[in-house]
């Protein structure tokens, strides 16, 4: 089962708020247009993310429903996850262990909501009924199966099926009320990276039969040509200085820094994945992870852009290879390098999108601070998911880690900062940064 969100994971960007008044007057903004009215809307129902099974009324009875879904970089790589359950797997089956391996090996052919931005995903649900598996893969195929669309689960379920994206805590981009003829429910398609990209709201109507149609849209974010703060992996091999670097003007040096250690997140989110997956994570956590490496490919492009623009080119990062790790291991890495290092680098990239006085980098900084939230999300949750995994003695190996990079931070951060960073990229000064430390540390690092 995919585990809940962590408190602190759910609480991120309102921790993020605090402390930013810290420095900031306003409140943290996303610069998104309003959109819906959502006040009398639901947030959608979820479960380690995604939309919940809990509340699933099909039209034949069955013992057992999952969410699956398929997702690949590359055609000839996919990869097969469990989002959600409902149900008692194989609870009235003949042979309990055979059913059971039948699940376990049964893959899907199709998907429904099948979508490619950077990575390419779809979805199916597998119902179990006694001993007969059976696969819904399209939209059409979905709605039969509901037979009258009664409640909200089923609402999200048919909209996602449509190739639209509902998240389950911004109302913005997913929310679900029920109205006299069947329900709403509102949602959103695209992504705000790159030139004439967007993301569009919609608000659409899901009829008692599964027919979607859509009442309106409107775009809430733009995005922007320019799409550093990336999580570190382990084997990073420190890059060479070349002739005449401490002549690279700050802002190309800083830029040049920043691409490097995007790049590097990749391999390092990838790693992740393959770390989680050998110890039994759930998929949602997975999922997640190879979402945030395609994220961090585009940060990579984004960032290598202003460092040329300001006279750097990036160093390509090398990594050496190492085997998997063990979990407290891999649980003592993600808390340095995701709960202290990654959360704290989110925080400064919106410091940086409200604060840079370069359009430019202001605009890249806005999506890859939204992007790097959700990456410090997902170290938050696989955080919680690894602590009921490990022994007394790991867990408190781990707060002390985490505590130890807590304190390297504040050292680091309190070193001077360039008059140009500041003013240009939006960076916070010397002693600005080490109040922001405080700030989360108080609110965050010695609560989680």
């Amino acid at each position: 089962m995919a585990p809940a969100s962590s408190p602190a994971g759910r609480a991120l960007r309102g921790l993020f708020e605090g402390a930013l008044r810290v420095s900031l007057a306003g409140p943290l903004v996303a610069g998104c247009q309003a959109g819906v009215d959502t006040s009398g809307f639901d947030r959608v129902r979820c479960e380690g993310g995604y939309p919940s099974l809990v509340g699933i009324n099909p039209a034949q009875a069955i013992d057992y429903l999952e969410l699956r879904l398929n997702s690949s970089v590359l055609p000839s790589e996919r990869h097969e996850s469990t989002l959600a359950t409902s149900g008692v797997r194989c609870a009235t089956a003949t042979d309990k262990a055979a059913c059971d391996k039948a699940v376990m090996d049964f893959v899907g052919t199709a998907g429904f909501g099948h979508r490619c931005v950077q990575l390419c995903v779809d979805y199916y649900l597998l119902s179990l009924k006694g001993d007969v598996i059976t696969s819904i893969e399209t939209q059409q195929a979905l709605a039969a199966f509901f037979g009258t669309i009664d409640t909200p689960e089923e609402a999200a379920l048919m909209v996602l099926a449509g190739a639209y994206e509902l998240s389950c805590t911004n109302k913005q981009r997913g929310a679900v009320r029920q109205t006299a003829t069947g329900w709403e429910v509102v949602a959103t398609t695209g992504i705000a990276c790159g030139k004439d990209t967007s993301v569009v709201q919609h608000l659409l109507a899901v009829s008692a039969d599964g027919a979607v149609s859509e009442r309106s849209s409107s775009v809430i974010e733009t995005g922007d040509s320019n799409c550093a703060i990336g999580r570190r992996p382990v084997g990073l091999r420190r890059p060479r200085a070349g002739r005449g670097c401490d002549r690279t003007p700050p802002l190309g040096a800083h830029f040049a820094t920043c691409a490097h250690l995007e790049a590097a997140s990749v391999p390092a989110f990838v790693r992740l994945r393959d770390e989680l997956a050998s110890h039994g994570a759930p998929g949602s956590l997975r999922v997640r992870a190879m979402l945030a490496a395609a994220d961090e490919v585009r940060h990579t492009r984004s960032t290598t852009l202003l460092a040329r623009r300001f006279g750097a080119t990036p160093a390509r990062p090398h990594v050496a290879a190492r085997p998997l790790r063990d979990l407290a291991e891999v649980a003592r890495d993600n808390a340095v390098e995701g709960c202290v290092r990654e959360t704290f680098g989110a925080l400064v990239a919106h410091r940086q999108s409200l604060r840079a006085a370069d359009a430019g980098i202001a605009a890249a900084l806005r999506t890859i601070a939204a992007d790097e939230t959700r990456h410090a999300e997902l170290s938050w949750d696989a955080q919680a998911w690894a602590l009921t995994r490990l022994s007394r003695r790991e867990r408190g190996d781990l707060h002390a880690a985490r505590r130890a990079a807590v304190e390297r931070l504040r050292v680091e951060v309190s070193a001077p900062v360039a008059p140009v960073l500041i003013e240009a990229a939006g960076l916070p000064p010397g002693e600005e940064a080490v109040a922001l430390v405080d700030a989360l540390d108080a609110s965050l690092w010695s609560q989680g």
